[in-house]
């Protein structure tokens, strides 16, 4: 099982549930395909930098998850053939990654920390 995070962008027309069920489906998709979700983050409304389809905001959600190599192929296919998904991208995260992603969680400082002036 290796580790991944992936950004949805779903159209800004879908009301609450809509969204709630479109995430549904595809943590539904994940755990039948022997997936887990390690997190879920609904960002909810958010400005695109250039419109798509004609549109300049969009419903952000993220979720990290752990899943064998060959379901994002699957995956894939299932978010190009849905008409709610505007743009989605799919990362492989590393054990650098994976830590750092705990450590935003629990409020661990990361050590990013912007230099004062």
């Amino acid at each position: 099982m290796n580790n991944y995070e992936m950004m949805v962008i779903f159209t800004p027309v879908l009301s609450e549930e809509e969204f709630k069920a479109a995430q549904k489906r595809y943590t539904d998709l994940l755990a039948a395909n022997g997936g887990e979700v390690v997190h879920s983050n609904p960002w909810g409304l958010k400005s695109l930098a250039y419109p798509i389809e004609k549109k300049t905001t969009g419903i952000y959600w993220v979720i990290e998850y752990k899943a064998a190599s060959d379901f994002n192929a699957k995956l894939n296919v299932q978010l190009h053939r849905d008409e709610q998904v505007l743009r989605h991208m799919y990362t492989a995260l590393d054990k650098y990654a994976v830590e750092y992603n705990d450590k935003k969680k629990n409020g661990v400082p990361t050590g990013n920390l912007k230099a004062e002036a």
